[in-house]
C-alpha cells in the first residue's frame, strides 16, 4: 500500500509527539526504507564536508541519527505495546536495512578521522565535560562498531550484525506467543480454591475476553495464563498442587519447543558474539560487553557477585530450611520434599502466619490513581518539581495510556511522560520498562534565538488491570514496579544535559543504569510516601498502622533467597559470555545446571529451559551485563543512605539531599563517567555495607 499525496507517511514528520492513531503496520516499511534513502544521502554528504569541530561533525551527525531515532524509535515500541502479525512482518522486512544503514554509520571513516582530529585541535580545550565526553565516547563506539575492520572481515562482522538483531527479534517473538498460546480453563468451584478475589475477578474477565461471554468470579469458568498478574497469584494461592504443578512447568519450557523453540536461536546467538567478539580484538564477549561500562573487568564483577553469594547462600539455605519446617506443621504430605511449584505458595502462607497478613489484603488501599498521587508527592517534595495530567494533550496507541506533565516550581514544563500501566498478554510484552521517546536538546530556532526541546518518557508496566469497574489495585510488588520505572523515567527527564548524547540516560555506563530505579523503590517503605498513598478505594479509609509495620517487617522476608536468584542470573549470564565455549561438548542447559549447583538452594527441574525465555540477555540489552541490576543496587542502596543519615523524618534535611540527588545522579546523565557523578554525589567511593543493611544479610550497625 502507498500513501497518497494528501496523507504524508505519519513516520517521516520526524519531530514532535509520534501521531499514533495514524500509524498503521502498512507505513512501516514505505516510510523507513524511504527514510533510509534520504538519510543515506545526508551521511555521504556528511563525509564529503565533513569538518574536525562540533559543528562540523557532532552536530550533522546527531541530526542524522535524530531522525532515525525518531520513526525507528516509535516502530520499536509498537512493536513492545502493539504487537501484531502485520506489524512484525513490516518490522522484520525493513530490520535489516536499518541494522546495515546503523553499521554504515557507525563504521564511517571520515567521520571517525574528524572526531580523532576534534580530540586533538584547539578547539578540544573549549568543549565542556559533556562534549569532550560524546567525543570520546563515539571514537569507541566506531571502534567497537568495526570502524577499524577491512575487506572480508569487515563484511563478516556485519553480517554478524544483522544475524543478531534478527535472532534477537525471532526470541521476544517466540516468547510472547509461547506465553500466549498457554490458557488454563477452570469450570469447578474446587479447581479455583485458594485463589483471592483479585484472582478469580482477573480469571473471569480473562475467560470472557476468551469468549466465555456468562464467566463470573463467583461461578467461572476461569482462565489462567502465564501472563505475570495471572501466573503469579496462581502459583502464590492455589491449593491445588496438581494444578500448580501444570502452570509452573508450563512457566519453566515457554518457547523450547516445536516452531516456538529458542535453543537453536540461543545457540547460535552465543556463537556469533564470541565470533565478533574475536573479530574486535576481545578474548571473550563479556570483555566486549565491559569495554562500554562502569565495572572494570569480568574478575571485578566476579568479585562483587561472589561478595554477595557468600553473604545470602547460608541464608538461602536456612530460610528453605525453614519453609519446610513450615509446612511439616500444617500436615502438608510435601514437607519433606517440597517442588519448584510448592515454594512460592508454602512461602506466602508462611510470610501470612509471620506477619499475619496477605499480600491480597493490602490491594484495596492501592488503586492507581492514589499510588500515583503518592509516587508524585514524594517526587515533589525531593525534587522540587510538580506532576500533573495532560490526558488529551498527546495522541496514545491504546486507550488506558495515560499522559502527564512535569513543571518546575515556577510552573514551567520541563518535560513529559506516557504511562502505559496495564498487563495486555496479547499484543504488549511482559515486563516494564522505560524508553525515550524524545530527549532534551538545545535547538537554534531559523531566526537564531536559542530554544529547549524537552524531553519526553515512554513508561511501560504490566500491573493488574482494572476488573469489573473497579480501579486497578495494585500488589505492592506492582507498586515497587511503577516507583522503579518512573526512576529511570526522572533520570531522562530531569536531565540538565543539552546534547543528545549525553542527555538522560543517554552514554550513561549500563551497569549505572538502574541506581535511579533502584532508589526510587525505597521511597515505597518511607512512611509518608505510604501513607499518602495507601489509602482503601471504597471508604478513603488509610492503610492500618498495624499493616505498615508488618509491611517494614515483611521486606527482608526471604531475602537471602531473593538476592540469590538474582545473583543465579547474573553468574549464569557472565558465565555464558565469559567462560563458555559454545562451539565445545557443553550446552548452555549444562552451564546453567553447572551455576545452579553454587547459586540455588533447589536445583533446576531437568526440562526447566529458563533460557528460552531470558529475554534480558537474549532480546534485550543485558547480555554479559545482568550484573548490573547488583552492581547498580550497591550504587542505589549507598545512595538512599545518604537521606537515611540525613534524616527520613526530617523533611528540610531530604529536600536538601534530594536537591543534591538531582543535581548530581539525575541532572548530569551520561556526561560524567557514573564513578564520578556518584562522588559528586556523594563525596566518596560507594560501599556494599547498606545493600547488605537494606537487605538484612548483616547485622546494622
Amino acid at each position: 500500500m502507498t500513501t497518497t499525496a494528501t496523507k504524508p507517511n505519519p513516520l517521516l514528520i520526524g519531530e514532535g509527539l509520534p501521531p499514533f492513531p495514524e500509524i498503521e503496520p502498512q507505513h512501516v516499511v514505505s516510510g523507513i526504507q524511504q527514510l533510509l534513502a534520504e538519510l543515506d544521502t545526508q551521511l555521504t554528504e556528511l563525509e564529503q564536508t565533513v569538518q574536525p569541530t562540533w559543528e562540523g561533525v557532532v552536530e550533522p551527525l546527531t541530526e542524522i541519527e535524530e531522525r532515525l531515532t525518531w520513526s525507528w524509535g516509535i516502530v520499536s515500541h509498537l512493536m513492545g505495546v502493539k504487537n501484531s502479525q502485520d506489524l512484525r512482518e513490516a518490522y522484520e522486512t525493513v530490520q535489516p536495512e536499518v541494522v546495515r544503514f546503523i553499521n554504515k554509520l557507525n563504521q564511517s571513516k571520515p567521520i571517525y578521522e574528524a572526531f580523532k582530529a576534534l580530540r586533538h585541535s584547539e578547539e578540544w580545550n573549549r568543549l565542556d565535560d559533556a562534549q569532550k565526553r560524546i567525543v570520546e565516547s563515539s571514537l569507541q563506539d566506531a571502534e567497537l562498531s568495526g570502524v577499524g575492520l577491512e575487506g572480508e572481515t569487515k563484511e563478516r562482522f556485519n553480517a554478524i550484525q544483522l544475524e543478531l538483531a534478527d535472532l534477537s527479534t525471532q526470541f521476544s517473538n517466540h516468547v510472547l506467543d509461547a506465553t500466549k498460546a498457554f490458557k488454563l480453563k477452570l469450570t469447578t468451584p474446587e479447581e479455583v480454591a485458594g485463589l483471592p478475589q483479585s484472582a478469580l475477578n482477573l480469571a473471569a474477565q480473562t475467560a470472557r475476553q476468551e469468549g466465555e461471554e456468562n464467566a463470573t468470579a463467583e461461578k467461572g469458568p476461569w482462565v489462567i495464563t502465564l501472563d505475570f498478574p495471572s501466573f503469579v497469584p496462581f502459583l502464590k494461592h492455589s491449593q491445588r498442587r496438581d494444578l500448580r504443578e501444570k502452570v509452573y512447568r508450563a512457566f519453566i519450557t515457554r518457547a523450547s519447543s516445536g516452531e516456538l523453540d529458542n535453543q537453536p536461536i540461543i545457540q547460535r546467538i552465543l556463537t556469533l558474539r564470541k565470533e565478533k567478539a574475536h573479530i574486535l580484538g576481545f578474548e571473550n564477549y563479556a570483555r566486549l560487553s565491559l569495554a562500554r561500562k562502569m565495572a572494570p573487568s569480568v574478575e571485578a564483577v566476579e568479585k562483587l557477585l561472589e561478595e554477595l553469594r557468600q553473604a545470602s547462600y547460608d541464608a538461602a539455605v536456612a530460610e528453605h530450611e525453614e519453609l519446610k519446617a513450615f509446612a511439616k506443621s500444617k500436615g502438608a504430605a510435601e514437607a519433606d520434599d517440597l517442588k519448584h511449584w510448592d515454594i512460592q505458595y508454602w512461602a506466602e502462607r508462611q510470610r501470612e502466619e509471620k506477619f499475619a497478613f496477605n499480600a491480597e489484603e493490602l490491594r484495596p488501599y492501592f488503586p492507581l490513581p492514589q499510588v500515583l498521587n503518592g509516587l508524585f508527592s514524594i517526587t515533589q517534595h525531593l525534587f522540587g518539581v510538580t506532576i500533573t495530567a495532560a490526558d488529551g494533550e498527546a495522541p496514545v496507541w491504546h486507550e488506558d495510556v495515560r499522559y502527564f506533565r512535569i513543571q518546575d516550581h515556577d510552573g514551567n514544563p520541563i518535560a513529559h511522560f506516557y504511562l502505559d500501566p496495564f498487563s495486555r498478554p496479547a499484543e504488549k510484552r511482559g515486563g516494564a520498562w522505560m524508553d525515550e521517546c524524545i530527549n532534551r536538546r538545545k535547538m537554534k530556532a531559523s531566526n537564531g534565538d536559542e530554544t529547549t526541546r524537552l524531553p519526553v518518557a515512554y513508561l511501560t508496566c504490566n500491573q493488574t488491570p482494572p476488573v469489573d469497574g473497579q480501579p486497578s489495585l495494585m500488589t505492592f510488588e506492582e507498586v515497587e514496579t511503577l516507583f522503579h520505572e518512573f526512576g529511570h523515567g526522572l533520570q531522562h527527564m530531569l536531565t540538565q544535559v543539552d546534547y543528545p548524547g549525553a542527555a538522560g540516560i543517554n552514554n550513561v555506563e549500563w551497569d549505572a543504569v538502574e541506581l535511579p530505579s533502584q532508589f526510587m523503590e525505597n521511597w515505597c517503605y518511607h512512611r509518608p510516601t505510604l501513607f499518602s498513598m495507601a489509602k482503601h478505594y471504597e471508604t478513603g479509609e488509610p492503610l492500618p498502622e498495624e499493616y505498615y509495620q508488618k509491611l517494614l517487617a515483611a521486606r527482608t522476608y526471604r531475602s537471602g533467597s531473593m538476592m540469590l536468584r538474582q545473583l543465579h542470573f547474573s553468574f549464569l549470564d557472565l558465565e555464558l559470555h565469559a567462560h563458555y565455549d559454545p562451539d565445545g561438548n557443553e550446552t548452555a542447559f549444562d552451564v546453567r545446571d553447572r551455576v545452579a549447583e553454587t547459586t540455588t538452594v533447589m536445583r533446576p527441574l531437568p526440562e526447566d529451559a529458563f533460557l528460552c525465555s531470558f529475554g534480558h540477555i537474549f532480546a534485550g540489552g543485558y547480555a554479559a551485563g545482568y550484573y548490573s541490576y547488583k552492581w547498580a543496587e550497591v550504587l542505589s542502596a549507598d545512595a538512599f543512605a545518604a537521606f537515611e543519615e540525613a534524616g527520613l523524618d526530617d523533611d528540610m534535611a531530604l529536600a536538601k539531599v534530594g536537591k543534591q540527588f538531582r543535581d548530581t545522579v539525575l541532572a548530569l546523565g551520561g556526561s560524567l563517567h557514573p564513578m564520578s557523578v556518584f562522588k559528586e554525589f556523594r563525596g566518596r567511593e560507594p560501599q556494599t555495607e547498606p545493600l547488605l543493611r537494606h537487605s538484612g544479610l548483616t547485622p546494622a550497625t
